[in-house]
């Protein structure tokens, strides 16, 4: 019915257009007082007031300090209220599951990290999730109940038409038929389920190198090899969930390798996955070759080899580059990505000098040439596009002020 609460261009939603852009621009800018607010949203200054009198009331925003180093009387300024929200994110691995609790403004208020060793779960996964949540919960100083919503990032990817985590044989204890049911009931607050790479790559988007970019593939190489692919600015993830798992692709200069959901590996892993690199560097007579986990090893391979310019070291790097290249020139070919983003240890430890060679080896094997960056978000890039994910929807639950 025409002038009803919620239809579009009545007062109410457009008091809660102009709510939501001035909390966005608080989220981007900082401290505003309600003259900067004004400007900025285009509203009348008895308008602003009046929306800031609104958000205030609503625990939206508070008021923190006022300006100085200005002409005229100092101004009030304005925050979004940290405490109007909590948001949290699980990043889930074989060895750990690290969990954070960030504000509504996007702070980390919390983090606990559960060790997971073995090749069997010690707790059942619903208690492990729980526990790690609970733990960064209590370091922020809050309760479960607290928290609005809850995004948990693991390899591989549930698949949306049977609810079973698909292409992670890896990762014990959650491929019961029943998890995603049993991890419902035990949280009280929305939980949503999400593909490591693919969350690096919101990080990335949100805060990294994918910044003001809608068409990007981000070649993520740690522990696994894998792809997140955003299309018009929305992650695609494929009809299983399985959009990007281009560790299975099959690539010239590997063997192909059938049955490749289990030997939970593929061509492409084969050629340039973490794996390979402490392999090549033997091959090559380099020595020593750091022991521990493959994915630190590699890391540490590929940084030392970075720095030299010629020698056996240089020569890592090259090959590493060409099978890095060799997967790449399929993905773009379909792709035809604006930007590509090397992401992970195994990739980042290289730096310009593996970035360069990568994006030379590409230009060659490929008709479309996209540009070849690193990745900037560094410090736990899964955990932070969980709570990425996790806080835009929250932020569009909790500033929705029409209802």
């Amino acid at each position: 019915m025409a002038g009803s609460a919620g239809t579009p261009g009545t007062p109410r939603v457009l008091r809660a257009m102009n709510d939501r852009a001035a909390l966005d621009l608080l989220l981007s800018h900082g401290p505003l007082t309600r003259t900067r607010i004004g400007k900025l949203t285009g509203l009348s200054k008895p308008t602003a007031s009046q929306l800031l009198a609104r958000l205030e009331a609503a625990g939206l925003v508070i008021a923190t300090g006022t300006s100085e180093g200005r002409p005229g009387p100092n101004a009030q300024l304005y925050v979004v209220n940290p405490g109007a929200a909590y948001a949290a994110g699980l990043d889930v691995t074989p060895e750990r599951v690290l969990a954070a609790v960030a504000d509504v403004t996007g702070r980390t208020v919390g983090e606990y990290a559960l060790p997971t060793p073995g090749r069997r779960p010690a707790e059942p996964v619903v208690r492990q999730v729980t526990d790690a949540l609970d733990g960064a919960v209590k370091e922020a100083g809050l309760a479960r109940d607290d928290i609005h919503r809850l995004v948990i990032g693991t390899p591989g990817a549930f698949d949306p038409n049977t609810g079973r985590l698909r292409y992670a044989s890896h990762l014990p204890g959650w491929h019961t038929p029943s998890l995603l049911d049993e991890l419902a009931a035990a949280l009280p607050m929305p939980v949503e389920y999400e593909n490591d790479v693919n969350l690096v790559a919101i990080a990335e988007q949100r805060l990294g190198a994918a910044q003001g970019h809608d068409d990007f593939v981000l070649l993520w190489n740690e522990g696994g090899l894998g792809a997140a692919l955003v299309l018009g600015g929305r992650l695609h993830r494929g009809w299983t969930g399985g959009a990007g798992e281009v560790g299975f692709l099959p690539v010239p200069g590997a063997p192909l390798v059938r049955q490749v959901t289990k030997a939970n590996s593929g061509g492409y892993q084969e050629l340039a996955g973490s794996q390979a690199i402490p392999k090549l560097a033997r091959e090559l007579g380099i020595r020593p070759v750091p022991g521990g986990p493959y994915a630190e090893a590699a890391a540490a391979l590929v940084k030392q080899a970075a720095a030299h310019n010629e020698g056996p070291h240089r020569q890592l790097l090259k090959t590493y580059a060409t099978g890095l290249a060799t997967g790449l020139a399929s993905l773009v070919s379909v792709l035809d990505p604006e930007l590509v983003v090397l992401s992970g240890a195994s990739l980042t430890a290289g730096g310009e000098p593996l970035r360069a060679l990568v994006q030379a080896e590409l230009e060659e094997l490929a008709a479309s040439r996209p540009r070849l960056v690193i990745g900037d978000v560094h410090e736990h890039p899964v955990l932070r596009g969980a709570l990425e994910s996790a806080l835009a929807a929250t932020r569009d639950e909790v500033f929705d002020t029409s209802r």
